[in-house]
């Protein structure tokens, strides 16, 4: 009998998952007898699912809304690069002279910046600082990704100006907190924008956003991929800007996933971005 490995992605709700097709495409794609299925699993019911893994049924899975931060808190050992985050994405089976433990890690993280150096290879040469719009969960992974690579400082910017500086001082790095409306005030000395809220999706907007003061090279990019060219990046585009879309972000940070659970490190290619576009 051939042993099928099992891995999950879990949320609430879950249909909206794209990770299933994506690690499809892996397994048919490498010849691995495992199996990757979407579970929706309550907020009342994750600690129980989690001992799903700890009894040996899965080897590992995803983690997406509204888990993250309680599985960060829920698992038996946490990965130490991106443990100061506070949320994991991705769990993994741990061998322990105790039995299986459960490992878990941010790969969002890793996601963001793969994403850019794959679409704009070079990208972070000459920025000194950068702007994040946001300041929740996606936002620490975002900017810990920024601190690693800008040579100066990382700007979260919030419609709660509170919120903002609590991610920031609560994070490594040269980061600061501010309002969303200094934009204006920091856009001149900065060469970097994201977005990391979910402004964008169904025909949302930011109002009022002065993309035209930055610089003529800075570069905007969004980590909503739905639609796949939000209001932001057709606005900064019609600047004349540098912009790279965020459904990068989504495939790359499955790509360590994958490989804890089934042995083979994939690659994004262009065959796989075009399958997942083509569902959104």
């Amino acid at each position: 009998m051939i042993h099928v490995k099992k891995a999950f992605v879990i949320g609430y709700p879950i249909k909206h998952s794209r990770s299933p097709l994506m690690h499809g495409h892996w397994l048919k794609e490498h010849g691995i007898a495992g199996s990757y299925e979407p579970i929706e699993v309550s907020p009342e019911a994750l600690p129980g699912f989690l001992d799903r893994i700890r009894s040996g049924e899965f080897v590992g899975g995803n983690v997406t809304v509204p888990h993250k931060e309680d599985a960060w808190k829920l698992v038996d050992f946490r990965d130490v690069d991106t443990d100061h985050l506070k949320a994991f994405n991705t769990l993994s089976q741990l061998a322990t002279a105790d039995g299986i433990a459960i490992y878990g890690q941010n790969t969002d993280l890793y996601g963001f910046l793969a994403n850019l150096d794959q679409q704009a290879p070079g990208w972070d040469a000459g920025i000194d600082n950068a702007i994040v719009l946001g300041a929740g969960g996606a936002a620490r992974a975002v900017a810990a990704a920024l601190a690693l690579r800008v040579s100066g400082s990382v700007r979260v910017l919030n419609r709660t100006a509170d919120r903002a500086g609590a991610l920031a001082a609560d994070m490594p790095g040269r980061l600061e907190g501010h309002g969303l409306d200094s934009f204006a005030s920091l856009a001149p000395d900065t060469r970097f924008v994201v977005n990391t809220t979910t402004i964008g999706m169904h025909g949302t907007r930011f109002d009022d956003l002065p993309l035209h003061l930055l610089p003529r090279d800075a570069l905007v990019t969004d980590i909503v991929y739905v639609p796949l060219v939000t209001p932001l990046l057709a606005d900064a585009r019609a600047l004349g800007l540098r912009t790279v879309d965020g459904l990068g972000m989504l495939l790359h940070q499955a790509v360590p996933g994958f490989e804890a659970w089934f042995g083979v490190r994939p690659e994004v290619t262009p065959e796989l971005r075009a399958k997942i576009e083509a569902t959104l």
